[in-house]
């Protein structure tokens, strides 16, 4: 399990210390619950986040521990160094909103006719509770030919989760390479 620090000062000067110290600055927020200002060592928040099964994983800062999910994450433009990250507490029988990303699975048979297989949408929206947070949506690409697409309704979604984006947008496709 993840461990980290509660920070008391949330200045400037403060999260520059902490970070020539080797530590992640790092927010945890939920429905419902008190913001924390949190550290995590940043070689230690990549192996756990790197080794997770699941999209939620705990993390223990204080003396609590907290089932949450990577929102978002910044890092540095010159040395692409993780900065900053966002966690989301999955709160269990709270419907929230979360971003699953998408997987394909397979080779188009358009590829063999000169396509290029696009995924214009990486992650997909939706709002669930924490038990029914789908890990990854795995879409079959294998019988996508030359400007077949695959679009929001086509997914298919389990129970207990509805996905928030607009029903005729398109995730995966094969086009014609130029």
């Amino acid at each position: 399990m993840l461990e980290g620090i509660v920070r008391e000062s949330i200045g400037k000067k403060s999260a520059k210390a902490l970070r020539r110290d080797g530590y992640l600055i790092a927010n945890i927020y939920g429905k419902g619950l008190e913001n924390i200002a949190a550290a995590f060592k940043v070689n230690d928040f990549i192996k756990e986040a790197r080794k997770k099964e699941t999209l939620a994983f705990d993390v223990k800062v204080g003396d609590k521990v907290y089932n949450v999910v990577i929102v978002d994450y910044q890092r540095d433009v010159v040395t692409n160094d993780l900065k900053h990250v966002d966690l989301k507490v999955a709160l269990p029988g709270v419907v929230s909103r979360y971003m699953i990303p998408v997987k394909p699975v397979g080779t188009p048979i358009g590829l063999k006719n000169k396509g290029v297989l696009i995924q214009s949408k990486r992650r997909l929206a939706v709002k669930c509770t924490a038990e029914n947070l789908p890990n990854s949506f795995d879409v079959d690409v294998s019988k996508l030919d030359v400007d077949d697409t695959i679009l929001v309704r086509d997914i298919a979604v389990p129970a207990g989760v509805t996905i928030v984006d607009a029903d005729r947008v398109a995730v995966l496709g094969v086009i014609k390479a130029k």
